[in-house]
């Protein structure tokens, strides 16, 4: 490890009560791994205690998750990255064997799987434990199921996955964004348990429950449509069509019987519904070969980034 240059990634927005003890944590558990705290405009002196606790500050001004993370990807140079969070929810010790599983085995990622750590009430808020497997189990059904806690917010990455990665996401969705893209190019990936542990005192959650919800929502919506346009857009011309015959149906067998198209109008909206139908599935076909050729230069931008700076 100690041969490895090894950079701590965390994005930081108001903790000034714990992260301090963050990066003592981190800098404990990993001597000399360099100490990244991006600060995304913090008005509570989060800055000021990690430069105090020894770390190097940076900021990022654009507001959201994934705006710093893609400062932190683009800035940081180093061999093997650890991104977690600066509200000491996650085991900074875990960081060892998480690193030691990336470079035993040759990975790309390694998420920390949250588990309870037995000290105190959960730190799961109400309603996220749940909602984080109804997210998980949607994601593997669409992408392919590799995690089982894809919000994980702790992370080891290698260097060719930091610096192929295009981070396009702007809040705290850029968590389901990283592991989708890790599922689209089937990098090797690994989850080991981590202990997910409650904040101090003081320190208040900044992730909206139904804001943050919905918009994470939407960009798995938005990355099948980019990834898997023919599965994308079939789904939306099968139901068109199942709306279609529904309508039409009724319609086909009064013929059938007198002759006669009772509601014309409706025959006309039932065939316009075909007729869309048709070009959904046409556009599927289509966009297919373009995330094709998304995905092939993709993994040719990975594949770019030397295997000398891989673990």
């Amino acid at each position: 490890m100690t041969t490895r240059r090894i950079a701590v990634l965390l994005p930081c927005f108001n903790e000034a009560v714990a992260i301090g003890q963050v990066v003592r944590d981190f800098a404990a558990a990993l001597p000399g791994a360099a100490i990244y705290v991006y600060d995304n405009n913090s008005t509570d002196g989060t800055a000021g205690q990690a430069v105090a606790a020894g770390a190097i500050v940076r900021h990022e001004l654009r507001q959201g998750k994934g705006h710093v993370v893609r400062r932190m990807f683009a800035d940081v140079e180093a061999d093997i990255y650890v991104m977690a969070d600066g509200d000491s929810t996650y085991h900074a010790a875990s960081a060892v064997s998480m690193i030691e599983r990336l470079t035993t085995d040759g990975l790309d990622m390694v998420v920390g799987k949250r588990v309870p750590s037995g000290n105190g009430p959960s730190a799961y808020r109400p309603g996220h434990e749940s909602g984080n497997r109804v997210m998980t189990r949607f994601v593997a059904q669409l992408f392919g199921e590799s995690f089982t806690d894809i919000f994980s917010g702790y992370r080891v990455f290698s260097r060719r996955f930091v610096k192929s990665f295009p981070a396009l996401a702007t809040g705290f969705e850029i968590e389901t964004e990283l592991t989708v893209h890790a599922l689209e190019l089937a990098l090797p990936v690994a989850e080991i348990p981590s202990p997910y542990q409650s904040r101090p005192e003081g320190s208040a959650s900044k992730l909206s429950t139904l804001g943050d919800g919905w918009r994470i929502l939407l960009t798995i919506l938005q990355l099948h449509k980019d990834v898997r346009p023919f599965r994308f857009f079939g789904a939306i011309a099968l139901a068109l069509v199942i709306l279609a015959l529904m309508l039409a149906w009724p319609l086909f067998i009064t013929y059938l019987e007198t002759g006669l198209v009772p509601r014309f109008p409706t025959a006309i909206l039932a065939t316009g519904i075909m007729l869309l139908a048709f070009l959904s599935l046409a556009s599927g076909v289509i966009l297919d070969s373009v995330a094709r050729g998304r995905l092939e230069a993709k993994r040719l931008a990975y594949l770019r980034v030397g295997s000398e700076s891989r673990p």
